[in-house]
């Protein structure tokens, strides 16, 4: 018998980087101890999650998919209003021209 849990509006804002193996060392800490607790202190989401992709990229560098999880669209309109510039401009000065990163939206339908 499987378990399976229905959640209701939760939603994933994911973003994945590629980082340059130069700067990972430093950025890896800063997310962990800096980016990700400062993400996390807006209030708009419950937790945050940080995963290496564990394909190699043509493009040489190490990737990660950090997901943070909120509980509706709105919220995550607000962060998008509210927070994401500020957040984005202190990545950006600090790892300028070492990253390429995009961002997913993924609503929650299931988790067993």
């Amino acid at each position: 018998m499987k378990l399976e849990l229905e959640l209701e509006n939760m939603y994933i804002y994911n973003v994945t980087i590629n980082i340059e193996a130069s700067a990972h060392n430093h950025w890896l800490q800063w997310m962990k101890e800096t980016h990700i607790p400062d993400m996390l202190a807006t209030g708009k989401f419950s937790k945050a999650k940080m995963c290496k992709v564990l394909v190699e990229e043509e493009m040489g560098g190490l990737t990660y998919s950090i997901q943070y999880t909120t509980t509706d669209k709105q919220t995550l309109e607000l962060y998008y209003k509210e927070d994401a510039d500020r957040l984005r401009q202190d990545f950006s000065k600090l790892f300028a021209g070492q990253f390429v990163a995009f961002r997913t939206e993924l609503e929650i339908v299931s988790e067993h």
